[in-house]
């Protein structure tokens, strides 16, 4: 199908759109308690120290690497960036049926665990995580971003707010949605979706789109490209199988997640659905042919991300001393 010039037009002015984003300096710190320099003083290694056990963690096992990615937008898609997630309390946000496949819960526990020998009570947990998550994305070929600091950690987790993250069901409007609640745009929903171009899903988060589509025994999702489709179902037989999201180039940060999602090769029912939406697909068909375009939003989206209702001042959260619980009360 040929593009019609009116749709070429548009598409050219979104990528100078996106080029002139994305060629942009960073925004100012205006915030009166997230900056850079938070720690320069009280712990000024521990960019360093985080990117030393993201080194490690990774050697041992890159999977690690998008899976910390992963483990920040649960975390700030559920009460902002505050660390919730960690919570390893009965009826947390960590127990809950939809945090069943996060992972890198020992990695940022082993980063904690060392700053608190050099900067004991001083760096959030929710500040370990945004660091952590980027130090991943560079492991993982990804681009760099400088983050700001100051977040608390939050005392409260609950299993039943966790069930709102998107699973992949969601129509569009739903997903556009969701990530307004987060103050994040149309472009983070397109752009932070790329983090898809590397990693693992679970097939049990797909059978219903090769087995069971709309409900009925045997249907599938007709979106879905023939061979891959057939690729699909030889492998997600099992529901704890894992598929990658990304099946041509799973371990290369690019941008070839849109490129599949052209082919009719999206995983997630969610992630297709962006290359047919209109409100979506021009951005996908953009990034598409622009890979730089996509890493400089890429590190821009994340950016936004991290500062999403971030507790800021000892009032509103804490410093744990052991990112699994809450600190005791002191007497």
């Amino acid at each position: 199908m040929r593009s019609s010039p009116l749709h070429i037009l548009f598409l050219l002015l979104l990528l100078a759109y996106l080029l002139t984003a994305a060629l942009a300096g960073p925004p100012e710190d205006d915030d009166e308690y997230l900056t850079k320099n938070y720690y320069s003083r009280s712990c000024p290694r521990f960019e360093e120290t985080v990117g030393c056990k993201i080194d490690y963690w990774h050697s041992l096992d890159s999977s690690l690497s998008p899976s910390l990615i992963h483990l920040l937008f649960f975390d700030c898609a559920v009460r902002g960036c505050d660390a919730s997630i960690l919570l390893n309390n009965t009826g947390g946000e960590r127990r809950s049926p939809a945090a069943s496949s996060l992972r890198g819960f020992r990695v940022i526990d082993d980063i904690k665990a060392e700053l608190e020998k050099t900067c004991p009570e001083t760096v959030s947990c929710a500040d370990i995580l945004v660091a952590a998550a980027r130090e991943a994305t560079l492991k993982a070929g990804g681009p760099y971003w400088d983050n700001v600091y100051g977040r608390k950690d939050g005392r409260v987790s609950l299993a039943k707010e966790a069930e709102a993250v998107p699973t992949g069901r969601e129509s569009i409007t739903e997903l556009i949605d969701f990530f307004d609640s987060l103050g994040l745009d149309i472009l983070d929903l397109v752009v932070l979706s790329g983090a898809h171009t590397i990693g693992k899903a679970t097939c049990g988060a797909i059978q219903h789109r090769l087995y069971n589509y709309g409900g009925v025994a045997g249907e599938s999702d007709p979106s879905i490209d023939p061979r891959y489709l057939n690729y699909l179902k030889r492998k997600c037989r099992r529901a704890s199988t894992e598929v990658d999201f990304d099946p041509t180039t799973p371990t290369e940060f690019d941008n070839e997640y849109y490129r599949n999602l052209k082919q009719h090769m999206g995983l997630l029912g969610t992630d297709q659905l962006l290359a047919s939406d209109s409100r979506t697909e021009p951005i996908v068909e953009a990034l598409a042919s622009q890979e730089g375009v996509f890493k400089h939003q890429f590190a821009k989206s994340m950016k936004n991300l991290a500062e999403t209702l971030a507790l800021e001042g000892n009032d509103e959260g804490e410093v744990r001393i052991n990112c699994n619980f809450v600190n005791e009360k002191k007497k």
